[in-house]
């Protein structure tokens, strides 16, 4: 166990990643978990034992699930260790093995953690004061929101809040774009609606969306939800049919829609399809509107001008409210009905998604034979061929389709051996933290390799 292998970990997701350690823990595998994480050194194994452990009553055991890792020096664990103590009561004992020195206390991520910590602690006060000195950065003023919903100190908190929500006001008038805290205008709104103060709220975002006096579009955003939350349709209508309308006229028409307006929300959609210059970001809340009422051929033909284009959202968005409506053949249907051309731009595309659509219509020996004409090197493609193999129930041949295949990662053998109740075996066939990182610095070595010299890095 060493700090570089636990940083790569935490980076790349590696190891027993998340997910798969989501899986044990639903499957009520502590005892699992905690010998990976001794065993191999899975950070994500120690982390999901130790709280399972904890919230067992197990505290002294979740406490040394952690202690290698503390001393190996990872402080993620330090961070773990405190939660765990806290959660037992402990809670002076916990703030204590994580109180930040004067280092800490200039490290905007190290003050978030400490006051979440001291928020759960019941120490809030403690917490804002934490969290003051970096307030001007978006995401710590957000925190300093989520910590004190709830806790009667909304006056409080829009004392912080207003001056930096009226300096963004200001900054806009004079052409300061880069302006943070760039969401202080919207959290403001937020705390005072929650504060019942929902009037001042409206009257107050309204004139600064009226007067152009907001610096990022979520404010804009902030303001159309706001005003649909609480039924206040023909402000929407205003804002959803005026300049803003590409921003907020999806809003509008729901709220018509919320308010029984359905028909005129409709309307309003439909014209601006016709009319506008870029018409297809309206596209897709008209086809959401027509599928709730059950009008899904009419959804379709409001998403078929895009289904050629080389962006397929709308096309998958279709495809996917088809089989919500159990119309699997009427999706695939669609999809066949594809240009050459557009089959062979989103080849991997089409050809998993009408395997995904064969196999949930329970056609599966078509989707197999469908899988055999397909380049075999097509990216997804092993795992779409297991997936039906594996609802066919041949699950010896899945695993052995995977395992052969050394493009496929090794989560996804260990994946459908947990499904199937194997989840011991699952582990033991995962690579060792030293042969996965391995891997993955020769996969980037190879990608590197490919790149011009003038590539980007990304």
């Amino acid at each position: 166990m060493n700090i570089d292998a636990l940083e790569w970990q935490l980076r790349t997701l590696g190891g027993i990643s998340p997910r798969l350690v989501s899986m044990l823990v639903e499957r009520g595998e502590v005892e699992l978990l905690v010998h990976a994480a001794s065993e191999r050194g899975e950070w994500f194994c120690a982390q999901a034992a130790a709280r399972e452990l904890s919230r067992a009553g197990k505290v002294e055991r979740a406490l040394g699930v952690l202690e290698p890792f503390i001393e190996a020096g990872w402080n993620r664990a330090r961070w773990e260790r405190a939660e765990v103590l806290l959660e037992a009561g402990r809670a002076q004992q916990a703030l204590d093995a994580v109180r930040p020195d004067e280092e800490g206390l200039a490290s905007e991520w190290v003050c978030h953690d400490f006051a979440e910590l001291l928020a759960k602690a019941g120490r809030l006060n403690e917490a804002i004061t934490v969290l003051r000195p970096h307030l001007d950065r978006e995401w710590i003023l957000s925190t300093l929101v989520e910590l004190t919903e709830g806790q009667d100190c909304d006056e409080q908190v829009l004392e912080l809040i207003m001056p930096r929500a009226q300096r963004a006001r200001s900054a806009r008038g004079e052409e300061r774009w880069n302006f943070s805290p760039s969401n202080a205008q919207d959290l403001e709104v937020q705390v005072l609606e929650r504060a019942g103060r929902v009037d001042e709220a409206v009257r107050m975002l309204g004139a600064d969306i009226a007067a152009g006096h907001f610096i990022v579009q979520n404010t804009l955003i902030a303001y159309a939800e706001l005003l649909r939350r609480h039924g206040r349709v023909e402000e929407l209508r205003v804002l959803g049919t005026g300049e803003r309308a590409g921003e907020t006229l999806a809003y509008s028409a729901r709220a018509l829609e919320d308010d029984g307006q359905a028909g005129e929300a409709e309307a309003v959609l439909r014209r601006f399809i016709a009319a506008a210059e870029y018409p297809d970001r309206f596209r897709w809340p008209l086809i959401e509107l027509l599928g709730r009422q059950g009008r899904i051929e009419e959804a379709i033909e409001v998403g078929r001008p895009t289904f050629d284009y080389h962006d397929a959202c709308l096309f998958e968005g279709v495809i996917h409210l088809l089989h919500e409506a159990g119309r699997l053949d009427d999706a695939l249907a669609l999809l066949d009905e594809s240009s050459t051309e557009f089959v062979e731009e989103h080849s991997s595309w089409f050809s998993s998604n009408r395997i995904w659509l064969l196999g949930e219509a329970d056609r599966h020996e078509e989707a197999l034979a469908y899988a055999a004409t397909l380049p075999t090197d097509m990216y997804g493609l092993t795992v779409s061929k297991a997936w039906i193999l594996d609802e066919m129930g041949r699950v010896e041949e899945a695993l052995a389709l995977l395992r052969t295949d050394t493009e496929v990662r090794p989560s996804e053998v260990a994946e459908l051996l947990i499904r199937h109740g194997r989840a011991a075996e699952a582990i033991a066939e995962m690579p060792s933290l030293a042969e996965q990182h391995a891997a993955s610095r020769r996969r980037d070595a190879a990608t590197q390799a490919g790149r011009g010299p003038n590539d980007p890095p990304f």
